[in-house]
């Protein structure tokens, strides 16, 4: 049955030598995985082109429930993100959050707060102008609330530990050893203020960020194990010098 949805591209693998799999997270469906032509013809160019990292396409696919591949009809670009795709920074966060969401989303079910997050995020990310340095960081945490891992802030209080294990701040360090130190914690308690709107207010050195990067990412870790250990952090921590 051929449905029309939308949807953000996220990765693309190669398949065979005539055709790649891209993963797109749909608005319907949730994560889908659709064949895309590999030749050299100029149909097959433009619809590879329209699936870059992180783009926003609108699409037609027969929906098979027993596939775990499908066929793409049609498609089309919903909106231009010029600046992600040539905009070495931004494109570099792109290339994060696309890493990042491919390992963290799994199922194939109707999420639409999901959707809308990271649908809104990726204009935001093609459109601001202020604070980016911290944008992959805001969406980290923001990410964290939507997939049910969001810390407890309810628990904290001056000089509390943060217990990476069960998510909540405590007065005294846990005995199985995975909490960050008051300070961390504080600027963790900080984090949650955090929105795309203010993000410019927060400020971090590059060694400062790297930190937060690495923190979260490990909370991340512990919280779900597909994660596994992602490549584009590094390059995120060269570019922020400030």
């Amino acid at each position: 049955m051929y449905e029309r949805m939308q949807g953000v591209a996220l990765r693309t693998i190669r398949h065979n030598d005539k055709n790649a799999i891209v993963h797109v997270y749909t608005d319907t469906h949730g994560l889908l995985a659709f064949l895309l032509p590999q030749s050299t013809g100029k149909a097959a160019r433009m619809k590879r082109a329209l699936f870059q990292p992180l783009s926003l396409v609108e699409l037609v696919a027969d929906i098979v429930p027993s596939r775990e591949i499908f066929h793409i009809r049609e498609c089309r670009c919903l909106m231009p993100l010029p600046q992600i795709h040539t905009d070495p920074v931004r494109n570099a966060i792109a290339m994060f959050l696309t890493e990042l969401l491919s390992h963290v989303i799994q199922e194939q079910e109707r999420n639409m707060p999901l959707f809308s997050f990271i649908t809104g995020s990726v204009q935001l990310l093609d459109k601001e102008k202020e604070g980016i340095a911290n944008f992959h960081i805001c969406f980290l945490y923001n990410l964290g609330i939507l997939i049910g891992i969001e810390p407890d802030t309810s628990t904290y209080s001056r000089g509390s530990y943060f217990d990476m294990v069960n998510g909540i701040f405590s007065p005294t360090p846990p005995l199985h050893g995975r909490y960050l130190m008051p300070e961390e914690a504080e600027v963790l308690m900080k984090l949650s203020r955090m929105t795309y709107s203010n993000m410019h207010l927060f400020r971090f050195n590059r060694r400062d960020r790297s930190r937060l990067l690495d923190l979260m990412l490990s909370y991340y870790s512990l919280h779900n194990s597909s994660l596994g250990t992602l490549r584009s952090p590094e390059v995120l921590s060269e570019l922020f010098a400030d």
